[in-house]
């Protein structure tokens, strides 16, 4: 059985043999940049274009993975998400679509990095500072209850100080209606 990892892996690769930019986001992402934990699911962004559709439905199928086709261009044609669940793992993997100025920032940001161990499989992961701001919009969202965001903003905030670009989260989080969460954030950290 694939792990939820191998199965993040295999949608990135199908997403770069198509030529879609993506990143990943969500769990995955602050593991990769704070405190590792477990997860139901795995989060990308992806810029899944109208033309992109048929083929990403396709090649997702060919891979045992079940995906809706109407939800797929439901999900590009109003900038939401639509998943895609790997039917010998069940391991759901949400893929965002998202063209908003933030979004195209993180595309821009992301880095290359190999995320399972004795593999040379790269995934393109949001960079740290982008991870807490989402996490911190998510937790804005979500009506500012979840422990599981805000430990994962805390888990990157302290593992990443010395390398962090506050000057960027700042103006970002200043953007996105969450600096008074950074700044509390920044405090407990």
């Amino acid at each position: 059985m694939a792990t939820p990892t191998e199965v993040l892996i295999e949608v990135t690769r199908i997403l770069e043999d198509l030529s879609i930019p993506y990143f990943v986001v969500g769990s995955f992402a602050s593991s990769a940049r704070g405190v590792r934990r477990a997860t139901i699911d795995g989060d990308l962004v992806a810029d899944v274009r109208p033309e992109n559709i048929s083929d990403i439905v396709d090649r997702l199928t060919a891979r045992d993975f079940y995906v809706d086709e109407l939800a797929v261009r439901r999900a590009v044609t109003e900038e939401r998400a639509f998943n895609a669940i790997h039917r010998g793992s069940m391991f759901k993997i949400d893929i965002h679509i998202s063209n908003d100025e933030f979004s195209k920032m993180e595309m821009k940001r992301r880095l290359p990095e190999t995320i399972l161990p004795k593999s040379d499989a790269i995934v393109y992961i949001a960079t740290a500072e982008d991870t807490v701001l989402a996490k911190l919009v998510w937790f804005r969202k979500g009506g500012e209850v979840s422990d599981r965001q805000w430990s994962d903003v805390l888990g990157i905030l302290k593992l990443q100080a010395n390398q962090l670009d506050y000057q960027y989260m700042q103006e970002w989080s200043e953007r996105l209606g969450v600096r008074d969460l950074l700044h509390k954030a920044l405090g407990e950290a």
